[in-house]
């Protein structure tokens, strides 16, 4: 699959990782409720962590579709209200 960072890029990622990042997705959906900033930041850098160490990335000059886009890692509480509402990023 392929996942976009925004403002990073994108990367290859094999899907078997989808529900370790929905695991981590719902979790941020539980932090943004709850309004616990420090455990959104902790997760949402788990969550792009697992992109990058695990993904192959995108070259620039390829124009591929994004199956997952993820938010910049400067993403704030408020803005996440917005993105991480219902079932987060990742259906599932």
């Amino acid at each position: 699959m392929i996942v976009r960072i925004l403002t990073e890029g994108q990367y290859r990622l094999d899907s078997s990782y989808y529900d370790e990042l929905n695991a981590v997705d719902n979790a941020i959906v539980e932090a943004v409720a709850a309004g616990d900033e420090s455990r959104f930041r902790s997760l949402l850098t788990e969550l792009l962590e697992i992109v990058r160490r695990h993904g192959i990335p995108v070259s620039p000059d390829e124009f591929v579709e994004s199956d997952v886009i993820l938010p910049p890692p400067d993403t704030t509480l408020e803005e996440a209200r917005h993105l991480f509402a219902g079932d987060g990023l990742l259906p599932g």
